[in-house]
């Protein structure tokens, strides 16, 4: 459930991701590399790189299906909080283990539905060197896959017009990578287990991005 007990909207999340589509081919210009790597249906996490500000909405507009992103509690300010709410996007504390995102999270992956997690839990290097113990969380929880998600050239050239966005009509590469399970097949939930969970997630999301790298020369 969301602040408002609405639980989150996939009929929301499908406008976010056309809004999303008009927007980013608009304004830029995506290469999109194995979508189809992306299950068509039931529940699966996207973990995606988080280097700059545009990397999630790019995600949401170049995702082969809607996404419900978690978002970090700051950006839900003025417009932007019945906005984001309305298409399906998630608010969470990232100081504090926030129960409501937490069950919100796990709602749209028993709906069937596909959750988008910036593993490194805020903007960086977009190198997967840090990851939150959250994913792991999610994806051995649920039992969804975990996708691994390459935003790349978001950061290349700044916009003359607006320094914070990228480049206008400038390319940025969105590299989608093998599905894979977190877990180890035990179902177990322990603290052992998702540290174990932790380490698989960021040795194949490291590889991924390296791969990534070679094949789009970035």
């Amino acid at each position: 459930m969301t602040d408002s007990g609405k639980p989150p909207s996939p009929r929301g999340a499908a406008v976010g991701r056309r809004i999303g589509i008009g927007l980013m081919y608009g304004l830029w210009q995506p290469r999109v590399l194995g979508a189809w790597r992306v299950p068509a249906g039931g529940p699966v996490i996207l973990a995606v790189n988080h280097s700059h500000g545009i990397d999630g909405p790019m995600l949401m507009g170049t995702a082969p299906r809607p996404v419900h992103f978690l978002i970090k509690k700051e950006a839900f300010v003025g417009p932007l909080d019945p906005f984001l709410r309305g298409i399906g996007q998630l608010k969470v504390d990232r100081q504090s283990a926030d129960r409501k995102a937490i069950t919100d999270a796990l709602g749209v992956l028993a709906a069937g539905g596909v959750l988008g997690i910036f593993p490194e839990g805020t903007r960086g290097e977009g190198d997967f060197a840090s990851l939150r113990a959250g994913l792991a969380y999610f994806a051995v929880r649920s039992g969804a896959p975990v996708v691994p998600v390459a935003v790349l050239g978001s950061t290349d050239r700044p916009s003359r017009l607006n320094p914070a966005l990228p480049r206008l009509r400038g390319r940025i590469d969105v590299v989608f990578g093998d599905a894979f399970d977190a877990g180890d097949g035990s179902g177990r939930r322990t603290r052992k287990a998702l540290d174990e969970a932790t380490v698989r997630i960021q040795e194949r999301l490291t590889a991924h991005l390296a791969q990534a790298r070679r094949l789009t020369g970035r």
